[in-house]
């Protein structure tokens, strides 16, 4: 069967990365697809990166999603290494995946256009190098989820179906691919590969590309062998920044419940996005034990364990710039870690002023840099409200109160209706009353811009994308509608804000390969 004529394309796709760092990618081209067939598409994302939604909804613009671009186009696979659930892989990559390219967005941001389940590369380690329908849907629906609560993530720009049956564990599925949008692809993982094969030479040239596209504020005009020394070393710089941006980052996914599900470093960015949404979730009941994985056996990447995680791997990438840092291991070690011991106190400080704001309380004085700090400005009688916090976390922990409808009833008024034991979160209301300021009602509205009443939850999660995979699309559409507007309350959503049943069966997720 003869393909389609390539078209011409209607924007400048660049290779900036493959251009600077050769060493970490390799020509590739996506496979065609015998009959595709657009299920959705972003055409607010579209317009946002200089992109037609009406020429990508037409047959040139799905070969264009698909990956079928002119040969003058090059597109390639990324390599990268990776701690996966604490083990070491010395080379993964793009093995289902392809980066098209970058562009510039219309506020002149460098992003990238990239394909999951567009093939096999040589990357792809035995698998098939396709993707089906259910998991590229939930990318796409949680990364919109994301974005609209404000998290800085990937998004897809569209999921076109190929027409194919890939065969999974549950038999032979619909086929697609999914295109999306990102910051970069940069990755502690790319880092990783970089130090294991190239040394610092590949390292810097990485890190210097980095900066320049993530944190362009970090000068590296000084830089080079005789000045690691400097205190202004721009390689300490950039760590400091990365570990500054993932604080900051997983404070947000803490607020809102989210479960990552898989926190290896080859899943961490370095421009502080979240990315790659296979088996994640949103949590119900309140319970930093929570794990969905089906893989994650043993609880390392459970809800509780993600800040930990993340300076785990946060350390992982200080590894890879000890060379840069200076010139004596000793010392280059010193430095990293003292760049990394900030990661807890950002962490702290950003969670602690988002869940104030989220139960209605004054701004913690968390600008504290360490705990005498803390310990002055609280015997000068500035109110703290960490313990205040601590101990709602714990009430809800305990009477497995649903997490994202706490914060809601709460501004409401009626969140004791949601405890079997109410005495408890009585004496606590009691003590939040006392520290609450202004009017209840500027108050409550305040507590709704930030608490979302809807996200995406995991029993309407399942039910949309298996009838999406059975060809309607109708619930994932409305699932969809409900979370891009998260804090807007809509009577004719009122059932997707509710948790699941009380016996439904324990959810479980999946890696989606």
């Amino acid at each position: 069967m003869s393909q389609p004529p390539i078209p011409l394309l209607p924007v400048h796709l660049e290779q900036g990365y493959a251009q600077a760092v050769p060493e970490l990618s390799l020509a590739w081209r996506a496979a065609p697809a015998p009959d595709p067939t657009l299920q959705v598409l972003n055409d607010d994302l579209a317009v946002e990166v200089g992109l037609d939604p009406a020429w990508l909804a037409g047959p040139d613009g799905l070969e264009f999603l698909l990956g079928q671009v002119p040969q003058s186009v090059p597109t390639v696979a990324q390599v990268y290494a990776g701690h996966q659930f604490g083990g070491y892989s010395p080379r993964l990559g793009d093995g289902r995946a392809l980066l098209l390219g970058e562009l510039l967005d219309t506020d002149g941001q460098r992003r990238d256009l990239h394909l999951k389940g567009s093939g096999r590369t040589p990357f792809a380690r035995g698998g098939d190098g396709k993707a089906v329908l259910g998991p590229m849907l939930r990318e796409y629906l949680m990364g919109e989820a994301m974005h609209a609560l404000g998290i800085p993530t990937t998004r897809a720009l569209s999921v076109v179906a190929t027409g194919e049956r890939v065969m999974r564990e549950e038999g032979y599925l619909p086929g697609a691919v999914l295109c999306r949008v990102a910051a970069s692809h940069l990755r502690v993982g790319t880092f990783q590969f970089a130090a294991a094969n190239g040394g610092p030479d590949l390292v810097r040239r990485l890190a210097d590309y980095a900066i320049a596209r993530h944190y362009p504020a970090i000068t590296t005009d000084a830089h080079g062998p005789d000045n690691l020394g400097d205190p202004g070393n721009p390689y300490l710089a950039l760590l400091e920044a990365v570990a500054g941006a993932q604080a900051q980052l997983l404070a947000q996914w803490m607020s809102v419940g989210f479960i990552h599900g898989v926190m290896n470093t080859d899943n961490m960015t370095i421009s502080g996005q979240t990315i790659d949404y296979g088996p994640c979730a949103f949590l119900d009941a309140y319970d930093p034990a929570t794990v969905f994985s089906s893989i994650d056996h043993g609880g390392r990447y459970a809800y509780g364990n993600q800040p930990g995680i993340a300076q785990w791997n946060l350390a992982r990438f200080a590894e890879t710039l000890l060379p840069l840092l200076h010139p004596d291991p000793d010392t280059a070690v010193d430095r990293a870690t003292d760049a990394l011991s900030g990661f807890a106190r950002r962490y702290d400080a950003a969670v602690t002023a988002i869940l104030a704001a989220k139960l209605g309380l004054p701004e913690p004085e968390s600008a504290a840099e360490s705990e005498s700090d803390a310990d002055a400005v609280a015997a000068a009688g500035a109110v703290q409200p960490r313990a205040l916090i601590a101990d709602c976390l714990e009430l809800l922990r305990e009477q497995r109160v649903d997490f994202t409808g706490f914060f809601r009833a709460l501004a409401a008024g009626t969140a004791r209706d949601l405890f079997a034991e109410p005495t408890a979160f009585d004496a606590w209301a009691q003590r939040r009353a006392a520290m609450v300021v202004g009017e209840p009602v500027e108050v409550a509205a305040a507590m709704n811009r930030i608490n979302p009443a809807y996200i995406p939850r995991n029993h309407r999660v399942e039910e949309a994308l298996a009838a999406a995979t059975d060809g309607d699309l109708a619930l994932f559409e409305r699932l969809l509608s409900a979370v891009r507007r998260p804090f807007d309350e809509r009577a004719d959503l009122a059932d997707l804000a509710e948790p699941a049943p009380d016996d439904a069966p324990a959810h479980v997720t999946f890696c989606g390969t």
